[in-house]
C-alpha cells in the first residue's frame, strides 16, 4: 500500500554491449561527416566519452513503451535487446531483454491481445538524416529533412480523452534542430512505414534490391528568436477560450481590435534553453501546407541489406569513403524552413535549460537546467509554478496512476468519472536517490536510494496507428517509468498507489496507511516485550477505520513470527469482540468471517498444542479380536517390505514430520468457508502430523483430540482424510510397531465415525457407505501398500463392527459393502507383494532406475497388461537372462508358495502364485520381449538387449502371440534400422561403413553384426509360426477375478493376437536379404546385397510383411546369376572357424539364390581340404553328384600340398630331395607349375594328403585323362610317408 521499486527485466551480457559499443575509443575519420545523433526516439546524451567513466552516461539508451525492446547506442554503433521469457532455478518465469530495437507501430486493425504488431527503430543522425530500420536492422526509409545535426526525437501517440471536453490530439513525430523543428503527421507516418515494410517484403521476395518509397508529408518550422535550443516539447492542438481571445487581441491591436468569430485552433510548442531560458511557440493550423519530399530517397531508399546476426543482434551505420562521396553527390534538396517566431518565454539571462519532459495530460512539463534546479510549468498559462533545487544532472519522468476500484465505479451518476493522479519521478545520478512527488504542489510520496550511474527511462508514448476504434477493449500493459542500472542489468519500475496522491491531512485512509507502517515497525522489532507488543498491536488494530487496510494489519499480525500464540489470540479476541457490538450493516462481513475463523484457528492449535498424559488401550483389545492372525499372516510381506523400504536417506530437519510446527505455518494451512463455519485444510501432511500423530503413537488423549477438533468445526471427512494423509505418509513408522499403531489407528477410526455426520443416520447397511467408501478410495489410489493394507484391515474390521451393531443380529452380517472390503484387501495383499518384488534392488552394474510405485488405481488403469508390464521392467533392471526367468517359472508349478528366505526367485514366485492369469509364462515372456526391444531402441549399441529380446520370444509357447509380436517388433523396431543398414551396405564402400554406420543407423560394426543376426532369428521365426498358427488354436486370455474391472490400454499380449497373418514368400524374400547382410559384416565381405536381386525383388523389400507382394520370377538375368555365384564363392571360402554354422548355411541358401547345389557342395569340399579339416572335407563329400569334376578339383588342391612339401618347405629333407629327382619329368613340371600360396593350411600331415589321394584313385576313372597323374602322386606321398 506504499510507493514501491519492483523489478521486472534484467538484461543479459551487458558486458559484451559495452564491449562492442566501446571497442574503439579512437574516433573515425572516414565517418566525421555522418554520425549517429545522440538520440535514438526519447533520450539524448553529450557524444562526449571518458575513457574511466560510467560507460551508460556515455550512450543513447531508449526503451519502447511495452518494455520488450531496448537499444543502446554511440557514435556509429547500437546494440538492440529484445525481450525473452526464462525459468529460474526455483520454478518461477521472469523476463530477460537481449537482442533488438525502439519506437512502436501497430496494424491498421489493431491486435486483439494488445501486443506490438512490429516495430521500427526511428534514428537520427548528425548529418540531419532521419533512418527508420526494422527491428531486424531492415531500412525502411531515410529522409534529410534538414544540413544539421539531430538534437531530439519525440512521439506523441493517441491516447483516449477521459473527459468530453477534452480534444482528441492527432499523432506526430517531432524531430527538433538547432534552428528547426520537423512535425510529421503520425497517420501519413504510419501509412509510409507500412507500405515500406510491404515493399521490403515484395522485393525479399522477388530478390530486388531498390525499391521506391512513398513520399512522406512534414512541416518545416524555423524557431526564431532564441539564442540556444537544445530540447523540446510538442504539446498538441490548443483553442484558447473567448476570454483569452479577447484578452491578446486587446493586448495586440488596441481597443479597436476586431475579434474573430470562432478562436483559432493553434500547436504549441515548448523549448528550453538559453536566451530565453524556455520558450512558447503557437503555430496556428493551417498557416503552412505539408512539404511533399519527392527527391528525399535518391540514394537512401535502396533496401540497404542490414540485416545483422540475430543471435549477435548488433547493427552499425559505418559507411567507407566511397559512399560518402555518392552522398555528396546526390544529396536531395532541403526545403526551406517556415519562420515562426516566439510568443513568450520565461527569460534568465544565466540559466541554460537542459531537458524538458511533457506528463501524459499535457498541461504539465519539468525541466532541468544546469543550475541544478527542476522547475514545473503550467503550459496552459505558460508559468513556473513549482522549483525544487538540489538536482544537478536530473533524469525526469512522469506517473498517472487511475484509481482503485471502489465507490466511484459502482455509483450509479455518470457525472463521476475515473479518477487519475499525476506523480513527477526524479532522478539525481549525483546523489544516488530516486524521488516520486505527488502533482501540483502535494508532498514527496517516495524516495529509493539507488545507484549513482544508474539511466531513467520514460517514454511518454504508446502504440502508433491506433485511434479511437481499434484502442477499445485493449489491455495493454506498459512500464511508464523504468530504472536501468548498468551494474547488475535489472529494470525496475516505480509503483505508486492513488492514495497517495490525498494530500488531505483529515483524510483516514491516510491516517491507516500511518497506522499500518506504524504496526509494521513494531511487529519487525525483536526488543519488544511481549506484553508491550500486544498492547501496542491491539491499539493500533482497532483504530485503524479502513475494513480493507485493517484485514491486512490482521493478515500482517498473524504471519509475523515474533508474536506468541497467547498474544495472537487476545488480539483476535479483542478484535472480534469489536466487530460484534457494531452496527451489522456497517461492518464488513469479509473481515468479520476472517477475525471469526483465525480465533477458531488459534483455538484449535492452542488445545492441539497441550499433550495429556497417554491413554489406556485396555478396553479397546476386544474390539480387536481376530486382527493378530491378520497381522501374523502378511507379517513376513511386511518385514521383507519395512527391510526394501529402509534405507537410509538424506532430508532437511525443517522438513522433518516431528519438527514443532509454528503457529504462523498452522493458520496458513487452514482456510475457513465462506459461511465461516466449516473448515479445509490446504496442506494435509503438517495439520495432519500436528494432529493425529500423537494419537496415534499414544502419545495423546484419543478424546481430547477428537472434542477439540469437533469444536473447532471441522467436518469429519476433512478429519478423516487428515488421518489417513498421516498414517500413509509415516509409513516406515507405522511399520517399526505395526501391532501398538493399529490398534491406535482403530480407535481414532471409530472415533471419527462416530462424530456427528460422519455415518449418515439414514444408511442401509446393504448399500455402499460414502465413509468408507471415502477410506477405500484413499487406500486404492495410495503408493504406499504396507500401510493401505494395514489401514484396509482396521476398516473393514471396523465397518463389520458398524454393520453388526446396526443389525443386531446373531449371524454372520453379509453386506454390499463387506464384500467390497473383502475385495480390496485381497488386491492391497497383491499390491503389497507385488511392490515387495519390484523394490528389489537391482544388481551392481546393471540398468538403474528408481523403482516402479504401484497401487490399486495404477494397476487398474495400465489395463490388462499393466501387472505384466511392472514385472517386466524389474526383470530388465535385474539384468536376468531369459534363461534364468524361465528356470524360476518352471517352479512355480508347485503348490502355492511361501515367502521364507525372501531371496529374488522366491519373490517373483509368489508374486506369479498371486497373478496365476495376468504373470502367465506367455504373457510375461511376451512383455519381457517387448521391454527388451524398447530398452534396444533407446540405445542401439546393446545388442545384447535386442538378443534377449529374441531368446524371450522363442520362449512364448503360442504361435500366435509369437507371430503378433513378430511382426510388431518388426514394423515397429526393427525394418527402419534393417532398411537404413541394406542402404547403407549398398552405397558406402566397407572401408568407410564405420564412420558412417552410427549416423545413419545409430550402430557401430559389433552392434550391426548383432543386429543382422537377431534380424534372420526373427524372420525365421515369423517363418515358422506363420505355419504353426494353423495348427494350434488362438489362447483365451483372462485375468483374476478380483481384478476384473481394469480399463485401460490392451496388452501386448492382445495386441498381439489383433495382427494380420504374414505373407510367407515375403518373410522368406527378407530372411535372404538378412542372411547376406549378416554373412558379409560376419566375414567383412565387400558385397553389396541389394545388387543380387532383380527389380522385383528390390521393390519387394521393406513393405508391409502381411502384404502381398509381386516376387521375382524363376527366371533370371545370366548376368545376375554369374554374380551370385561370385557371391556365393565369396561366401563359401570364408574363414569358417569364425562361424561353424556357416557351411551348413551356405548349402542352404543355394535353392534361395537359384544356385545349382552340387556345384556349391563341391566348392564347399574343396574349401573344407584348403583349410585343412580333412574329416569333415569327407563328410560334406558323400552327397557330391558330380564324382569327377570334384576329383579333377581335389587333384589340383593334392598337387599344391606336395609342391609345397617339396619345393617350397624351408625344412626340405634329403629323402624330399631325392624322391624329387627320381620322379616322372611330366610329374616333375606339374609340380613345379602348382601355386601353394593359394592354400590356407598349408601345412597338413603327410597321412591326411595320402587318404586324400586315395580317395581321389576311388574318385577318378581309369580312362580319365589325369588318371596316371593321380597314380604317380600317390606313389610319391607314399614313399614320403614311409620315409617319414
Amino acid at each position: 500500500m506504499s510507493c514501491s521499486l519492483l523489478e521486472f527485466c534484467r538484461l543479459q551480457e551487458l558486458k559484451t554491449v559495452r564491449d562492442f559499443l566501446f571497442q574503439s575509443q579512437k574516433p573515425d575519420p572516414l565517418h566525421d561527416e555522418e554520425q549517429l545523433s545522440d538520440k535514438i526516439l526519447l533520450t539524448v546524451e553529450e557524444e562526449v566519452t571518458e575513457q574511466n567513466g560510467p560507460w551508460l552516461q556515455d550512450c543513447v539508451v531508449s526503451l519502447s513503451p511495452c518494455s520488450d525492446l531496448l537499444v543502446v547506442a554511440r557514435e556509429h554503433k547500437a546494440a538492440f535487446l529484445s525481450a525473452k521469457w526464462r525459468t529460474d532455478d526455483s520454478g518461477r518465469e521472469e523476463m530477460t531483454l537481449a537482442v533488438s530495437w525502439t519506437g512502436t507501430l501497430s496494424t491498421e486493425e489493431g491486435s486483439s491481445t494488445g501486443r506490438p504488431d512490429w516495430t521500427c527503430v526511428v534514428v537520427g543522425f548528425t548529418s540531419g538524416y532521419v533512418r527508420f530500420y526494422t527491428e531486424s536492422g531492415v531500412l525502411l526509409l531515410a529522409q534529410l529533412l534538414h544540413e544539421d545535426p539531430v538534437l531530439r526525437l519525440k512521439c506523441r501517440t493517441y491516447e483516449i480523452p477521459r473527459h468530453p471536453g477534452v480534444t482528441e490530439q492527432p499523432e506526430e513525430l517531432s524531430i527538433l534542430y538547432p534552428a528547426a523543428l520537423v512535425t510529421i503527421d503520425g497517420f501519413s507516418l504510419f501509412q509510409s512505414l507500412r507500405a515500406c515494410r510491404n515493399q521490403v517484403a515484395r522485393a525479399a521476395a522477388a530478390g530486388s534490391d531498390v525499391i521506391q518509397p512513398p513520399p512522406l508529408a512534414y512541416k518545416k518550422w524555423g524557431l526564431q528568436e532564441m539564442d540556444n535550443i537544445v530540447d523540446h516539447s510538442s504539446v498538441g492542438i490548443m483553442t484558447l477560450c473567448v476570454f483569452d481571445q479577447m484578452k491578446n487581441a486587446s493586448v495586440l491591436g488596441g481597443f479597436n481590435a476586431s475579434v474573430k468569430g470562432s478562436p483559432p485552433a493553434m500547436s504549441q510548442y515548448v523549448t528550453v534553453g538559453a536566451g530565453p531560458f524556455t520558450g512558447f511557440y503557437y503555430a496556428v493550423e493551417g498557416s503552412s501546407q505539408p512539404l511533399l519530399s519527392h527527391v528525399a530517397m535518391a540514394v537512401a531508399s535502396k533496401l540497404t541489406s542490414a540485416l545483422f546476426s540475430a543471435a549477435s543482434g548488433w547493427l552499425g551505420w559505418n559507411k567507407n569513403k566511397s559512399e560518402d562521396e555518392a552522398l555528396q553527390k546526390q544529396k536531395p534538396k532541403v526545403e526551406p524552413a517556415t519562420p515562426l517566431g516566439i510568443r513568450f518565454g520565461l527569460p534568465d539571462s544565466r540559466r541554460h535549460g537542459e531537458s524538458i519532459c511533457l506528463s501524459p495530460c499535457n498541461t504539465l512539463a519539468g525541466v532541468t537546467d544546469d543550475f541544478g534546479r527542476v522547475t514545473l510549468l503550467d503550459l496552459a498559462r505558460g508559468i513556473a509554478i513549482r522549483m525544487w533545487k538540489g538536482y544537478r544532472d536530473a533524469q525526469l519522468g512522469w506517473l498517472q496512476v487511475p484509481e482503485e476500484r471502489g465507490d466511484r465505479e459502482f455509483s450509479p451518476s455518470v457525472s463521476l468519472p475515473k479518477r487519475h493522479a499525476l506523480f513527477l519521478v526524479i532522478y539525481a545520478p549525483r546523489r544516488g536517490i530516486l524521488e516520486v512527488w505527488a502533482m501540483q504542489q502535494g508532498p514527496r510520496v517516495g524516495a529509493f536510494t539507488v545507484g549513482k550511474h544508474c539511466r531513467l527511462l520514460y517514454a511518454g508514448y504508446r502504440l502508433m496507428g491506433v485511434n479511437s476504434v481499434t484502442s477499445q477493449g485493449w489491455q495493454l500493459h506498459t512500464q511508464q517509468v523504468c530504472l536501468l542500472d548498468p551494474t547488475t542489468g535489472a529494470l525496475r519500475t516505480v509503483s505508486v498507489p492513488f492514495h497517495l496522491a490525498l494530500s488531505d491531512k483529515k483524510c483516514e485512509r491516510a491516517k491507516d496507511m500511518h497506522l499500518m507502517k506504524r504496526l509494521t515497525a513494531v511487529l519487525k522489532s525483536r526488543d519488544v516485550e511481549p506484553d508491550v507488543l500486544e498492547n501496542e498491536a491491539r491499539s493500533i488494530l482497532l483504530d485503524i477505520k479502513h475494513p480493507a487496510i485493517k484485514k491486512q494489519a490482521l493478515e500482517s499480525l498473524l504471519s509475523t513470527k515474533n508474536a506468541p500464540v497467547s498474544c495472537l489470540m487476545n488480539i483476535t479476541r479483542a478484535l472480534n469482540d469489536t466487530l460484534k457490538q457494531q452496527d451489522p450493516n456497517g461492518v464488513d462481513t469479509a473481515l468479520v468471517q476472517l477475525c471469526s475463523s483465525q480465533l477458531k484457528l488459534l483455538q484449535l492449535y492452542s488445545g492441539s498444542v497441550i499433550k495429556p498424559p497417554p491413554f489406556s488401550l485396555a478396553p479397546l483389545k476386544d474390539s480387536l479380536e481376530g486382527m493378530a492372525d491378520e497381522l501374523s499372516r502378511v507379517g513376513p510381506t511386511l518385514q521383507r517390505y519395512a527391510q526394501l523400504t529402509s534405507r537410509p536417506s538424506v532430508s532437511f530437519a525443517q522438513d522433518s514430520p516431528d519438527s514443532p510446527l509454528p503457529a504462523q505455518a498452522f493458520l496458513s494451512q487452514l482456510e475457513c468457508t465462506e459461511d465461516g463455519e466449516n473448515m479445509l485444510f490446504l496442506k494435509l501432511s503438517s495439520a495432519g502430523n500436528f494432529m493425529f500423530w500423537g494419537c496415534l503413537c499414544g502419545k495423546s488423549s484419543l478424546h481430547k483430540v477428537c472434542d477439540t477438533l469437533q469444536q473447532a468445526g471441522i467436518s469429519p471427512q476433512q478429519l478423516l482424510t487428515l488421518l489417513l494423509s498421516v498414517w500413509l505418509q509415516r509409513e516406515k513408522e507405522v511399520l517399526q510397531k505395526p501391532e501398538e499403531t493399529v490398534r491406535n489407528l482403530h480407535s481414532l477410526l471409530v472415533a471419527l465415525s462416530n462424530m456427528k455426520g460422519a455415518v449418515e443416520e439414514s444408511w442401509d447397511p446393504q448399500s455402499i457407505s460414502p465413509w468408507w467408501q471415502q477410506v477405500r478410495c484413499t487406500c486404492i489410489q495410495s503408493h504406499n501398500a504396507a500401510a493401505a493394507l494395514l489401514a484396509a484391515l482396521v476398516a473393514h474390521r471396523a465397518a463389520k463392527a458398524s454393520i453388526t451393531s446396526r443389525l443386531q443380529s446373531e449371524w454372520e452380517a453379509v453386506s454390499l459393502e463387506l464384500e467390497q472390503w473383502v475385495v480390496c484387501v485381497r488386491q492391497l495383499e497383491n499390491v503389497l507383494v507385488l511392490q515387495t518384488l519390484l523394490l528389489v534392488p537391482p544388481p551392481q552394474g546393471a540398468a538403474g532406475g528408481a523403482p516402479a510405485q504401484c497401487s490399486i488405481k495404477a494397476l487398474l488403469e495400465g489395463g490388462t497388461g499393466g501387472i505384466a508390464d511392472s514385472v517386466s521392467k524389474w526383470v530388465f533392471r535385474q539384468n536376468m537372462s531369459p534363461e534364468r526367468l524361465k528356470e524360476i517359472l518352471q517352479t512355480r508349478e508347485g503348490e502355492e508358495f511361501v515367502i521364507l528366505r525372501f531371496c529374488l526367485a522366491e519373490l517373483l514366485v509368489a508374486v506369479c502364485h498371486r497373478f496365476p492369469h495376468s504373470l502367465s509364462p506367455d504373457l510375461l515372456f511376451a512383455h519381457c520381449c517387448w521391454e527388451y526391444v524398447v530398452q534396444w531402441n533407446k540405445d542401439p549399441e546393446e545388442g545384447r538387449h535386442l538378443l534377449w529380446a529374441v531368446e524371450h520370444l522363442k520362449l512364448v509357447s503360442s504361435p500366435h502371440i509369437q507371430l503378433g509380436i513378430s511382426t510388431m517388433m518388426w514394423s515397429t523396431f526393427i525394418v527402419k534400422r534393417f532398411s537404413a543398414a541394406a542402404f547403407l551396405t549398398e552405397k558406402v564402400k566397407y572401408t568407410k561403413r564405420s564412420r558412417t554406420q552410427i549416423f545413419d543407423v545409430g550402430m557401430g560394426d559389433k552392434a550391426m553384426t548383432s543386429f543382422l543376426c537377431c534380424c534372420v532369428q526373427l524372420l525365421q521365426i515369423l517363418m515358422e509360426v506363420d505355419s504353426a498358427v494353423e495348427e494350434v488354436a488362438a489362447p483365451e486370455l483372462s485375468v483374476e477375478e478380483a481384478w476384473s474391472g481394469a480399463e485401460g490400454p490392451a496388452s501386448i499380449a492382445e495386441l498381439a493376437l489383433e495382427q494380420r497373418g504374414v505373407h510367407y514368400p515375403l518373410v522368406q524374400h527378407h530372411c535372404l536379404l538378412a542372411t547376406l547382410m549378416h554373412a558379409a559384416m560376419t566375414f567383412s565381405l565387400k558385397v553389396k546385397p541389394l545388387s543380387l536381386f532383380d527389380s522385383k525383388g528390390k521393390n519387394a523389400f521393406f513393405r508391409d510383411l502381411t502384404t502381398i507382394q509381386l516376387m521375382p520370377s524363376g527366371d533370371m538375368d545370366p548376368s545376375l546369376v554369374l554374380l551370385r555365384q561370385e557371391v556365393r564363392d565369396a561366401l563359401s571360402s570364408s574363414e569358417w572357424r569364425k562361424a561353424d554354422w556357416w557351411p551348413s548355411l551356405c548349402l542352404d541358401l543355394g535353392p534361395l539364390l537359384q544356385v545349382n547345389p552340387d556345384i556349391l557342395r563341391r566348392h564347399l569340399v574343396c574349401e573344407l581340404y584348403n583349410q585343412g579339416l580333412d574329416l569333415r572335407a569327407e563328410e560334406a563329400r558323400r552327397p557330391v553328384e558330380d564324382k569327377d569334376v570334384l576329383g579333377s578339383q581335389l587333384l589340383v588342391l593334392t598337387g599344391q600340398r606336395l609342391s609345397y612339401s617339396l619345393l617350397h618347405s624351408q625344412t626340405q629333407t634329403q629323402t624330399a630331395m631325392e624322391l624329387l629327382a627320381r620322379l616322372p619329368p611330366t610329374l616333375c613340371t606339374w609340380l613345379k607349375a602348382m601355386d601353394p600360396s593359394e592354400l590356407r593350411c598349408p601345412l597338413v600331415p603327410l597321412r591326411q594328403t595320402s587318404r586324400l589321394v586315395g580317395r581321389l584313385i576311388e574318385m577318378l576313372p581309369e580312362n580319365h585323362a589325369q588318371y596316371s597323374l593321380a597314380l604317380h602322386l600317390l606313389e610319391a606321398v607314399d614313399v614320403l610317408t614311409t620315409e617319414d
